[in-house]
Order: C-alpha cells, then structure tokens, then sequence
C-alpha cells in the first residue's frame, strides 16, 4: 500500500529531470560489451573508497554536523570530490540530512522507511521534484561560502570532470600495461559508473536498511539500529544507533570491534595538519548503552 502510494509521487517531470541520474544505470549496461580485467576492477575499487570518504568524512560528518574543523580549500576539494559522486552539491546534502535528525522516523522525513515505502526511502525520494530544493537556511555556516554555493549550483560539472580524470586514466592504464586487456572505456565503467552506482546503493542503505535492520544498543526517539553489513560498505556509516544517540561524534563506531574506518582516515588527515578538533566518543556516552 505505501509502495503504490509513494510511487504515485513521481511526477513525469521528476522522470525527465533525473534523467542524467537514471543514464548511470544504464551506462553500465555497456560492461558486457567492454568486459572486466583486474586493472579495471582496482580502479573501481580506489574510486569507490575515495568518494565514498569524501561522503562519510565530509558530507555527513564535516558539512552535516560540524563534528571537526578543517580549512577552506580542504573543505572545498573533498566537497568537490563528495559531488563527483552524483549526490548533488555539500549544501544540499547536509541541509536534508540537518532536518532528517530532526524529524527522524516521523512525519517529514522524507526518506524514512517508517513513514514511506522501503523503495522510496532507499531510492526514489532522492529523484524525486519536491526534493530537489536546497533549504540555505538549514546550512547558514557554510551557504556564505561562494564555491559550495557554485557546487550545489553546477553539480553535474563534478561529476562529468571526475569521468573525464577517470577516463585519462585508463588511456594511460592501457597505454602502460598494454598486454593486460584493459581499455580506456573499460576503465571508464568500472572507474566511474559502476563505482559511482555502488556508492549510491550503498549511502542510501543507511537511510533504508540501518532504519530496518540491526541492533539498537541505545534508546533512541527514531527506528535508528546499528547494521555491520552497511557499516563495511560504507566505511563505518552502518553504526546508525550510535550516531543518531550522539551525532556530536565524529567516530560512529564507539567500540574498537566497530570498523569505522572514515573515523581512522580523519586521523591521518588530523596527523597531516588538514583537519583538527576530532570529536571523540565521551565516557558518559558509552556508559549510557542499554542493557542486553
């Protein structure tokens, strides 16, 4: 019943506005025709994991809830890179993400898998008309800087200079290693859509499956659970319960045996001077978690 309901939503002109969206999908297709070789995979691999940090690190937990510090070109290039993933621009990101914790698992959340259907939560609300809008109001700290306006802007400039990068660097993967079987428009698919598609599945998940599935170690107002499966795929994003009990945090997986490994990326970057003011997990906190 939400399902049907939901998906009545969808305007024709929400079909036709995403349909640069809807052609990364379809630009896989083109795998079977360019085939898979090692190269191609590892360069999916490196361009999942990169852009994928630049959404945990620095779209959720930078821009979204200000849980570190960091300078303004740093704060610009994995903005760049963040949007080259075909989440639209920083601003847009973090101002839905500011109202879903405020209204989380109730009514106006508008990818709640509670209040919608799970298709809609996971997907569909993404392409949807109503909820192209950046709310400036929700994000006035970072709205006053012209080069994350400009991203949000022309956000799919991002997007179409990474596959360009990608694309150069399989004419150069094929020109080096020549006998392994690699193409340039291997490269492109892999390295770019596939990788980007994957990027996507995987950050909608926690709206979708870590609202569902999993453990709730703390008592929360929302369905918010703590899910491993999401957590690997998106470097530490899956301890949902967590971060929705104490989204001040930086670190999302409060325990040791919690791969979070966007929390151990940001260390590096604190150790090379490009971030600082890391938000640690307090003691209160983790005293707080409810009894088994």
């Amino acid at each position: 019943m939400n399902e049907t309901k939901d998906m009545n939503k969808l305007s024709r002109s929400d079909l036709i506005r995403c349909i640069p969206y809807w052609s990364l999908y379809l630009a896989c297709g083109f795998v079977f025709y360019t085939g898979v070789s090692t190269p191609a995979l590892l360069l999916c691999l490196i361009s999942y994991l990169i852009r994928m940090f630049a959404i945990t690190g620095f779209y959720h937990r930078y821009f979204s809830h200000k849980t570190f510090k960091t300078g303004r070109i740093c704060q610009f290039f994995f903005a760049f890179l963040g949007a080259a993933s075909g989440q639209r621009g920083p601003l847009w990101w973090a101002a839905h993400h500011r109202y879903h914790h405020r209204s989380s698992d109730r009514q106006g959340d508008v990818h709640s898998p509670v209040q919608h259907s799970f298709l809609w939560s996971h997907l569909f609300w993404f392409v949807a008309d109503k909820n192209f809008v950046t709310h400036t109001d929700r994000v006035k700290d970072f709205a006053r800087y012209p080069e994350l306006k400009w991203l949000d802007r022309f956000d799919l400039v991002p997007p179409f200079l990474y596959a360009l990068f990608i694309l150069a660097c399989g004419y150069l993967i094929e020109f080096f290693v020549n006998d392994s079987g690699v193409t340039a428009g291997q490269c492109l698919i892999w390295g770019f859509f596939i990788s980007t598609i994957l990027v996507h599945q995987f950050t909608f998940s926690v709206n979708s499956l870590a609202h569902i599935f999993g453990s709730r170690p703390f008592k929360t107002s929302d369905n918010s659970r703590n899910n491993a499966f999401v957590a690997f795929f998106t470097l530490g994003e899956g301890w949902h319960n967590n971060h929705h009990f104490y989204p001040s945090s930086t670190r999302q997986g409060f325990t040791l045996w919690q791969f979070d490994p966007t929390w151990w990326g940001l260390l590096l970057l604190e150790k090379a001077g490009l971030v600082s003011d890391l938000s640690p997990v307090p003691a209160h906190i983790l005293a707080k978690r409810m009894s088994k």
